[in-house]
């Protein structure tokens, strides 16, 4: 193993905690009772302190969906063929899926990335093709993939990460697409947080319970297959991942390296998060979480993050659609912050005064 994974391990500076004091004395002088907000008081000190001024905005918002492949898919782990993975990546380009929707409307950028997608290559302008691999390999018989295409895939998401960052970008949310995503993150997070495969698969794409049952089965195997060499957090990247998983983990951490806020979506996505935050444990400081996802496995996921979601809506699509839907709680939580009037400003008597 020769790759140069050093980067990933990099110091992450935490965010501001004067910032987050200053706008937490503000939050106390705004006309409503100490903490009548909620959770949406925490937000905007967090938004705040992640970017180190008292009066944080939110205008500059990236998604970039990754697209890979998945060899497992040779077991009949998935409600749906392989060939829907390519087959979504035009429809996120045409604008016809639930992220496509939900970019416009928050006037956000998208960003869709073929990091291992098993079909011929899009032909669109709009997709940026930076194919790692035609697709894993079954992991249930081989390693997903080697080191160096892991090494790869990392790259990609931070060299992805990076241009946003030059363009501005003040929150980003990553999204995965690939059939068969939901064994391979089942998978991951299995082999990180030593737990039961029965606690942690769900249904995925639509699997009944027999399904749900055989792919239980065929991870299982996998996990007892890959045990001896599944051993560091990067041998378990590379016997059971997936390069749009890895992909996103070199966003993440990218990200947290140059103090940009991350909103992670639901259960892959969040198997993500995990595996960049133990790769390198500051990452997490720069992570807000957007829903909880209907897949089981993504309770223990957040469970083991310490994470609160803000929303649970029983969405378990993917694609970054959950955080999509979560920027709006973020910014009506800023404008609070920001355009409240305090006690002094609107006369009013605060708490303890006559």
């Amino acid at each position: 193993m020769d790759q140069n994974f050093d980067w990933l391990t990099q110091v992450i500076r935490k965010p501001d905690q004067e910032i987050a004091d200053a706008a937490s004395a503000h939050q106390r002088q705004l006309t409503k009772p100490p903490g009548a907000l909620g959770r949406l008081e925490d937000i905007a000190i967090a938004l705040a302190a992640m970017q180190g001024k008292k009066n944080p905005e939110l205008n500059n918002i990236h998604i970039a969906v990754f697209a890979g492949d998945h060899g497992i898919t040779e077991e009949n782990i998935s409600a749906f063929p392989q060939a829907v993975t390519a087959q979504m990546v035009e429809n996120f380009v045409e604008g016809g899926a639930a992220i496509s929707v939900l970019a416009k409307e928050l006037d956000a950028t998208l960003t869709v990335v073929d990091v291992g997608v098993n079909a011929a290559a899009s032909q669109s302008a709009n997709v940026v093709v930076k194919r790692v691999v035609d697709g894993t390999a079954n992991f249930s018989k081989h390693p997903a993939m080697s080191f160096d295409a892991l090494d790869k895939a990392f790259v990609i998401g931070r060299d992805v990460a990076e241009e946003a960052i030059t363009n501005g970008m003040q929150l980003f949310i990553g999204g995965e697409m690939g059939i068969g995503n939901t064994t391979s993150a089942t998978a991951l997070a299995a082999s990180l947080l030593e737990m039961s495969v029965e606690q942690l698969a769900g249904p995925g794409t639509g699997l009944d319970e027999q399904g749900v049952n055989h792919k239980r089965f065929v991870i299982e195997q996998a996990l007892h297959f890959h045990k001896k060499d599944a051993v560091t957090v990067l041998d378990k990247l590379r016997c059971f991942g997936g390069v749009e998983i890895a992909a996103l983990i070199g966003a993440y951490i990218y990200c947290a390296q140059h103090q940009i806020p991350v909103l992670v979506d639901g259960f892959i996505a969040g198997v993500a998060a995990m595996y960049a935050q133990a790769l390198n444990k500051d990452a997490s400081d720069w992570f807000l979480f957007s829903h909880q996802s209907q897949e089981p496995g993504h309770i223990h996921i957040l469970t083991a993050m310490s994470a609160k979601p803000l929303i649970d809506l029983n969405m378990r699509l993917g694609e970054g659609s959950g955080a999509a839907v979560a920027v709006s709680i973020i910014r009506h939580a800023l404008a609070l912050h920001n355009k409240m009037a305090t006690f002094s400003q609107a006369g009013v008597a605060g708490k303890g005064t006559e």
